[in-house]
């Protein structure tokens, strides 16, 4: 699952492929926005994990993963 995220008066966005469904990505930009969480958790496919302040989120853009093409064939 591709999601990026905008940060308040940060130029750049993060940009992160997540093992976790559209759903948990939901839940969780919600209970941040809502004051349950200070902090937006995700983890990303190499399992490293992504906190950004809950105050400081601009944007959250959930989308499905690009797919990538290997190999050679007729377009």
């Amino acid at each position: 699952m591709e999601v990026k995220i905008g940060v308040q008066h940060t130029p750049r966005e993060i940009v992160l492929e997540s093992g976790q469904s559209a759903e948990e990505v939901e839940r969780a930009v919600t209970d941040a926005l809502a004051g349950k969480a200070q902090l937006l958790s995700l983890v990303d496919d190499r399992g490293r994990k992504v906190l950004v302040p809950a105050d400081r989120l601009a944007y959250v853009e959930i989308g499905e993963p690009t797919i990538r093409k290997v190999g050679f064939g007729a377009a």
